[in-house]
């Protein structure tokens, strides 16, 4: 399991420039946002967090469509199907070689860009963490749309069609606790364990629901 980490890892940093290719993505869309709304400073440390949460969220869509599918062209798919470890298991370890690829940048970048919408160090700090404890979700649902996914040959686009409804609850209670933080400490910890709930939920469910879309494909 930790060579299959240490290896999905290299293939997600080496494909397509990897966290690189997000973090710019990312960058880009928090970016324009002070050219859209104006140089409001108020207006734009009011949606902050929420313009922080979309811009990752969307980043982190970029690379799903990548998650199985160099084991599908290798042909290495077929002897993860037929091994002896669970194959949920090995799904697990690949979502996490993914978010660490991927999503960690995102979240080690936030701050940088919290800073562009001239947000407060309480605001950056809540969103730095909720994302830190939401963005694994994106992973493990994005996982069950790469899977789905996976045999056609340009399934990119669908796996953000199917994934992204699903990512909305994440999205909704990362950014209530993020301003819970701002406006109170105490209806903080509310949402945000809401939103570590959806994160250990989708942590089960989304490698079982993945490697189940995968026996599927491979039949």
């Amino acid at each position: 399991m930790t060579a299959l980490f240490l290896r999905d890892l290299k293939l997600s940093i080496r494909a397509g420039g990897g966290a690189l290719i997000g973090v710019l993505f990312f960058l880009t869309i928090v970016a324009v946002i002070p050219f859209g709304v104006g140089p409001d400073l108020k207006l734009l440390s009011r949606i902050g967090p929420a313009i922080v949460w979309i811009g990752a969220l969307l980043a982190a869509l970029l690379g799903l469509d990548r998650l199985f599918q160099a084991e599908r062209d290798d042909g290495s798919l077929d002897l993860m199907l037929m091994q002896e470890t669970p194959l949920v298991l090995t799904v697990l370890v690949k979502c996490f070689a993914h978010w660490t690829a991927t999503s960690l940048p995102l979240v080690i970048a936030s701050p940088l860009l919290g800073l562009f919408m001239n947000m407060d160090e309480t605001a950056i700090g809540a969103t730095m963490l909720t994302l830190l404890v939401g963005s694994p979700a994106i992973t493990f649902i994005g996982a069950v749309g790469a899977a789905v996914a996976v045999a056609l040959p340009r399934g990119g686009l669908l796996v953000s069609i199917l994934v992204l409804p699903l990512t909305i609850p994440v999205l909704i209670f990362g950014v209530s606790a993020t301003y819970a933080a701002v406006e109170d400490p105490a209806p903080f910890l509310p949402p945000f364990l809401i939103l570590l709930a959806l994160t250990l939920f989708f942590a089960v469910i989304g490698p079982a629901a993945a490697a189940l879309a995968l026996r599927n494909t491979a039949d």
